[in-house]
């Protein structure tokens, strides 16, 4: 009996030992833009393109480090800084100049020391500070507005973060176009003094931004709906190749008397994509009130990471800082953004004048980055027939196209679009 009892015992703590704690963990779906380049790395076919990281490539279709980073590095090295904490917001020349960028020298609130800015972990990081202290301080409303449709990162960072999330149209699949007249009924729609996130330039996916008057016109709106602006500058200099232009935005909102929340990333204007450099910032009335939100925010960011890398801010910096580096770093970011134009209106020619692939490709040329307007199964076919891989939207990256795989790629799309994969 007591043989028997003990036999059973161990039976059940062995079946015990075969349950892990974790087995009923479900597997998650993987990420739509990290999943693709996982697709991409185990394709060996030689023709295979990854147009689906927004990451810029060189004509070879090379990682490409910009020369004043480079030389911003050497800088770096040969005054052997050391490995000490940053402060929790970060490195302060580095906000300092980071601001200066976004808001312009001659920005009211800079000028008068009442932006509060602290260094992030790139652009991702930035908005999660954001939406940490907003869900936390913004006295008003607990919900943001983000368009339709947004970076896909953008509802989990801010459901995470304590918000409600809600859409605004924005992008008309009818003309492969911004729907301004959507976009100004939701707004004026929303709850009066609701969060409402905007693009500050190269609107992510779609590419399509609202022209200078536009954007005077969503600033009226916001201003009589009380709503609270969050920008997401993450491609200042990028798209247009002028960081000013880029900046028109978030300039204009300031000089009409919004209070603004910005997050700045410098992985992409910079190249600086694994260093992670970003920033995020508040506009306040005052140094006095500045003070007190600088204080909030450390509070955000001491249980999460405590505070931030060093060595990219450095960089960012010392090419922020150096007017001579400065003015070579605007003439690689206008070089990366003329390649990018240049391969717009290649794609364009090819589909609509060489292959006359059917659809309207008009959109190629006028947006900053590109929507396709291709079909699920159309993108699925790419894929896998012509080893061509980008997100299941049809939304491409343009960096990854050069003089050696546009003509592939433009006869894969039209064979695609014709049925003929």
């Amino acid at each position: 009996m007591l043989a028997s009892s003990v036999a059973r015992r161990s039976l059940g703590n062995n079946t015990l030992r075969t349950l892990s704690t974790w087995s009923a963990v479900p597997a998650g779906p993987p990420d739509p833009i990290l999943g693709v380049s996982e697709a991409f790395k185990a394709d060996k076919d030689s023709r295979k393109i990854n147009l689906g990281v927004g990451a810029y490539r060189d004509g070879t279709g090379k990682p490409y480090v910009l020369t004043s980073v480079k030389k911003a590095e050497d800088l770096i090295a040969t005054n052997h800084p050391d490995k000490e904490y940053l402060p929790i917001t970060g490195l302060p020349e580095f906000t300092k100049n980071a601001a200066k960028l976004a808001y312009g020298a001659d920005s009211v609130p800079l000028n008068q020391g009442a932006i509060a800015v602290t260094q992030s972990i790139s652009g991702t990081g930035a908005l999660r500070i954001g939406g940490a202290f907003l869900a936390r301080h913004y006295p008003h409303s607990k919900v943001i507005y983000l368009p339709t449709p947004s970076w896909g990162n953008h509802t989990p960072i801010f459901r995470d973060s304590g918000l409600e999330v809600r859409n605004y149209r924005y992008f008309d699949k009818g003309t492969v176009g911004l729907d301004f007249e959507g976009l100004k009924a939701d707004l004026k729609a929303a709850p009066e003094q609701s969060i409402v996130l905007l693009h500050a330039c190269a609107h992510n996916p779609t590419g399509i931004d609202p022209t200078p008057e536009q954007w005077k016109e969503i600033s009226d709106i916001v201003q009589e709906k009380k709503l609270f602006p969050f920008f997401d500058m993450a491609y200042q200099g990028f798209a247009s190749g002028s960081t000013s232009r880029d900046a028109f935005a978030v300039r204009h909102f300031v000089s009409q008397g919004h209070q603004v929340a910005l997050a700045q990333s410098f992985a992409k204007n910079m190249g600086l994509y694994g260093e992670r450099v970003g920033a995020f910032s508040l506009t306040t009335a005052d140094p006095a009130e500045k003070a007190r939100v600088d204080s909030q925010l450390k509070i955000v960011i001491r249980p999460m990471y405590s505070n931030p890398p060093m060595h990219g801010a450095l960089i960012a910096n010392g090419i922020l800082s150096d007017p001579a580096l400065y003015s070579e770093w605007e003439a690689e970011v206008k070089g990366m953004a003329d390649r990018i134009i240049s391969m717009r209106e290649r794609l364009y020619n090819m589909l609509s004048k060489d292959l006359k692939t059917p659809g309207e490709w008009g959109h190629i040329k006028s947006q900053i980055g590109i929507f396709t307007g291709l079909t699920q199964p159309q993108t699925k076919a790419l894929a896998e027939k012509a080893h061509v891989y980008m997100t299941a939207d049809g939304r491409i990256s343009m960096a990854g196209l050069n003089a050696g795989n546009i003509e592939y790629f433009a006869e894969s799309v039209d064979a695609a679009v014709k049925g003929n994969l």
